[in-house]
């Protein structure tokens, strides 16, 4: 590997933990003040009959699912991270590959936010709420998650399709 290829790889890496850094900060931020503004008070309504902001302490996964049972998701957090660092630090260092990164700076930061509140407070601080349609309250870190695997499917059907795109997952090849 020459000189350009690791200053590639390098830049690459501190733009991922940068944005990974903005991303949590701004999921954080925003769970902040929804404790602040929002617990033990009306809902802040945005959208008449259609979209709120709503205080809910989440002991559970999507839609209330598997309440409280926080170390399964701390370690299924943790294992999504290292899987994506691992997938990061073998992943050519092409422009064809910064969609990819970018899913999987998402699906990170929306990993860590929600875990840093399950070790912190044991409950995950959710906020948005569309009551139009009933929908589940979520928050940013979820909105993360869901972007990333929605883009990751949409890039799997229609931009990485040639047989060599994922090679470098491969333990046989030198890409």
């Amino acid at each position: 590997m020459n000189k350009t290829d690791r200053k590639k790889i390098w830049m690459s890496c501190i733009a991922a933990l940068l944005g990974f850094a903005a991303a949590l900060s701004a999921d954080q931020f925003t769970k902040y003040l929804a404790e602040k503004y929002l617990k033990g008070g009306q809902p802040f309504v945005l959208i008449d009959g259609v979209f709120q902001l709503r205080y809910l302490e989440n002991r559970g996964a999507a839609f209330g699912m598997m309440q409280n049972m926080q170390y399964i998701f701390v370690a299924g957090a943790v294992i999504i991270m290292i899987a994506f660092a691992v997938i990061y630090a073998r992943m050519p260092a092409l422009r064809r590959y910064i969609p990819l990164r970018i899913c999987g700076v998402l699906l990170c930061a929306g990993a860590a936010g929600n875990m840093i509140d399950r070790i912190r407070l044991n409950y995950v601080i959710d906020f948005f709420y569309f009551n139009l349609i009933d929908f589940p309250i979520f928050n940013v870190a979820d909105c993360y998650v869901v972007c990333a695997c929605i883009m990751f499917i949409l890039l799997i059907l229609f931009y990485y399709k040639e047989d060599d795109d994922f090679s470098f997952l491969s333990r046989k090849t030198g890409k």
